[in-house]
C-alpha cells in the first residue's frame, strides 16, 4: 500500500514536468470585471480602478486572448465598446493615446505589449496588441498533473486551443494522464505485484462493499481483463467520433477522457464546442458520448459478461439497477424543472418539441457527466434554476459503480448505507430483533462491513466539512473579485469546489462553473485540492493510512 500510495505522489510530480519545462502558460496576467469602476487584478493582486476608456481598451484585449489585436481589430472593437457604454461623442479618444498612457503606469509595464515589442514571437501575433500571458507554477502543474492522473477533469488552464500558450504535446500529454489515470496505477500495481500483494488489497479498495463475482478466479488475471476491455472501449469511441467528423488528435483526447470519466478537452467549450461548429453533428457526438460515459460508470466486470452474452448479469445487478434509476429519474427531475424556468431555451421562438430535444440532451448529458464524475460540459448548468443547480451538487456525492473507471462515492457504498441506517432505525424500537444485511435478497457475511462503511461516510463528511472551512476561512476574497461582485457567493462556491475534487467531479458552481476554472485560487489552494482529488480517487483509507506513523512501524 505505501509503494502503490506514494507512487501516485511521484506520478503525479513528473506529470507537472512537461507543464513546467514547456513554459505552458495557463491565464493572462490581467483579470477584468463587470465594470471599469471595480479594480483589475494583475498577476492575482488588485490595482487602481480605470477609466472609461482604459477599461473598453483593456477589456477588447482580454477578450482576444493571448493572441491579441491589430491596430485595426483593435480600434474597431475599442470604438464599439465605447460608444455603447458610454455618451462621448465624436471623434473618440484615440487608443494608441489610451494604451500608451495605461502602459506608463507602473502596475502596467511590462503586462502590456505593443507591435513589435517582441520580435521573437510568432507571426500571428508579434505585430499585434497583447497582454502579457502568465506561466504555470509548481502548484498549477501539479494540480493540472494530479487532476489528470485522479481523472477528475479540473483545470487552471484558461484557454486550451491556443498553441503558444499550451503546445499540442502537452496537451496531448494532459488527456494521456486521464488514459493512465483509468486504466487505474492500482491495476497496474496488482498485475505487477500478483496475487497476493499489496495490490491485491488495494483492489479491494477501488471495488468497495461485498466482492464482485469475478470473470476469472485470479485478481490478476481479472486485472488483464479491465485493461483489455478499456483499452478497446477507447479504440471503439475513438473510431466512431472520427466518423462523426472530429480529426484523429481530438477523437484520441476525447476518448480518453470519456472513457477514463476525466473530462479533459481540447477546446475551451469542451464538448459544446462541436455543436456550435456543427448542431447535427455535435448532437450525435453528445449522444455517443453519452453511452460510452454510462459505460464507463458502470462495473467492467459485468462489462466483460455484457460481452460475452450473459447481459442478465448487468441487468440483474442491484448496483447497476440503482444507477441507471438516479440517471433516469434525476434526468426527468431536471428536465421538468428546467422547462418550467426555460433553462434551454435560447430563442423565445423554440417550439415545444424542440425545447424537448434541449432539454432530454443537455439535461441528460449533464447529469451523466456529473454522476459518472466525468464532468464534461455541453450547457452552462450554472445559469439553470436553483433547483437544478442543487441537485448537480448533491449528485457530486453519487459517483459511478463499484469496478468502474469513475471516482467519487460508488452506488454501492450509498445502497449499504441506507440499507445500514434502516437496519439501526428498526434496531431502536425493536432491539431484540436481529436481522442480517442483504443486498440483492442475499445476506452479507461480512461482520466488519457495516462499520467500515459508516466510518467511510463519515470520513467524507469531515474531510468536505475541514476542506470547505479551510478555504472559506483562509482563501482571500479577491479571488471573487470584490465586494460588489459576487463575493457572496463564496460560501456556495467554496463548497462545490471541495465537493467538485474530493469527488473527481472537475466543474462546480460559480467561480469554477461549467464555463470558468480554477486558476484564479490561491497557490496553497490548489495544493489542498491536489490532495482531495487523490485522496477521492484513491480511496480514503488507502491514502490517510500513510500518514498514520504506526503504519510505518515494524511489526
Amino acid at each position: 500500500m505505501a509503494v502503490v500510495g506514494l507512487s501516485w505522489v511521484v506520478a503525479t510530480v513528473l506529470g507537472a514536468m512537461p507543464y513546467i519545462l514547456s513554459g505552458s502558460s495557463n491565464k493572462l496576467a490581467v483579470r477584468l470585471f463587470s465594470s471599469h469602476e471595480i479594480a483589475p487584478q494583475i498577476y492575482g493582486d488588485p490595482v487602481s480602478p480605470l477609466t472609461q476608456e482604459q477599461y473598453a481598451l483593456v477589456d477588447s484585449l482580454v477578450s482576444a486572448g493571448a493572441k491579441g489585436l491589430p491596430a485595426r481589430k483593435l480600434e474597431e472593437q475599442y470604438d464599439a465598446r465605447m460608444r455603447k457604454w458610454s455618451k462621448v461623442e465624436d471623434p473618440l479618444p484615440d487608443f494608441r493615446v489610451v494604451f500608451e498612457d495605461l502602459s506608463e503606469l507602473s502596475h502596467w509595464r511590462g503586462v502590456l505589449i505593443h507591435p513589435g515589442q517582441e520580435p521573437d514571437s510568432p507571426l500571428d501575433r508579434a505585430n499585434n496588441y497583447r497582454i502579457r500571458g502568465v506561466r504555470m507554477n509548481i502548484a498549477d502543474a501539479i494540480f493540472e498533473s494530479q487532476s489528470g492522473f485522479s481523472t477528475t477533469g479540473a483545470t487552471v488552464i484558461a484557454n486550451l486551443e491556443d498553441p503558444i500558450s499550451l503546445p499540442h504535446c502537452v496537451l496531448f500529454w494532459r488527456s494521456s494522464t486521464h488514459f493512465l489515470g483509468g486504466l487505474g496505477i492500482i491495476v497496474l500495481f496488482v498485475v505487477i505485484l500478483g496475487q497476493g500483494s499489496a495490490g491485491k488489497a488495494l483492489m479491494r479498495n477501488e471495488i468497495p462493499g461485498p466482492s464482485k463475482e469475478g470473470s476469472h478466479s485470479r485478481i490478476q488475471h481479472t486485472a488483464w481483463m479491465f485493461a483489455a476491455l478499456y483499452c478497446g472501449l477507447n479504440l471503439i469511441l475513438t473510431c466512431l467520433l472520427w466518423l462523426l467528423g472530429m480529426d484523429v488528435f481530438d477523437a484520441i483526447c476525447h476518448a480518453f477522457g470519456t472513457l477514463a470519466t476525466g473530462g479533459f478537452s481540447t477546446y475551451n467549450a469542451s464538448l459544446g464546442h462541436f455543436y456550435q461548429v456543427n448542431h447535427t453533428m455535435g448532437a450525435w457526438i453528445e449522444y455517443v458520448v453519452i453511452v460510452f460515459m454510462v459505460l464507463a460508470g458502470s462495473n467492467f466486470t459485468l462489462l466483460y459478461f455484457l460481452m460475452i452474452g450473459q447481459a442478465n448479469r448487468l441487468v440483474g445487478d442491484i448496483e447497476w439497477r440503482y444507477y441507471m434509476g438516479i440517471i433516469i429519474g434525476v434526468t426527468i427531475c431536471v428536465m421538468s424543472f428546467g422547462m418550467v424556468y426555460d433553462d434551454f431555451i435560447i430563442d423565445p421562438n423554440t417550439s415545444s418539441f424542440t425545447e424537448f430535444q434541449l432539454a432530454l440532451r443537455n439535461g441528460l448529458f449533464q447529469v451523466v457527466s456529473i454522476i459518472t464524475t466525468t464532468g464534461y460540459g455541453t450547457h452552462d448548468f450554472d445559469k439553470w434554476n436553483s433547483f437544478g443547480r442543487g441537485v448537480l451538487f448533491l449528485l457530486m456525492f453519487v459517483g459511478g459503480c463499484a469496478g468502474s473507471t469513475g471516482g467519487g462515492v460508488k452506488v454501492i457504498r450509498h445502497i449499504l448505507f441506507h440499507k445500514i441506517l434502516f437496519l439501526q432505525l428498526e434496531k431502536s424500537y425493536h432491539p431484540s430483533v436481529v436481522r442480517p444485511l442483504r443486498l440483492g435478497g442475499k445476506p452479507v457475511d461480512d461482520p466488519d462491513l457495516q462499520t467500515n462503511i459508516l466510518i467511510y461516510f463519515s470520513l467524507i463528511l469531515v474531510l468536505f466539512v475541514f476542506g470547505w472551512l479551510s478555504i472559506v476561512t483562509l482563501e482571500p476574497d479577491t479571488t471573487w473579485g470584490s465586494a460588489e461582485e459576487h463575493i457572496e457567493h463564496k460560501l456556495i462556491d467554496s463548497a462545490t469546489a471541495v465537493a467538485a475534487t474530493l469527488n473527481n467531479v472537475g466543474p462546480g458552481l460559480g467561480i469554477i462553473g461549467a464555463t470558468q476554472n480554477y486558476a484564479n485560487f490561491s497557490w496553497w489552494t490548489k495544493l489542498l485540492f491536489t490532495a482531495l482529488m487523490m485522496i477521492g480517487r484513491l480511496e480514503i483509507f488507502a491514502v490517510l493510512v500513510l500518514l498514520m506513523p504506526r503504519f510505518w512501524r515494524s511489526r
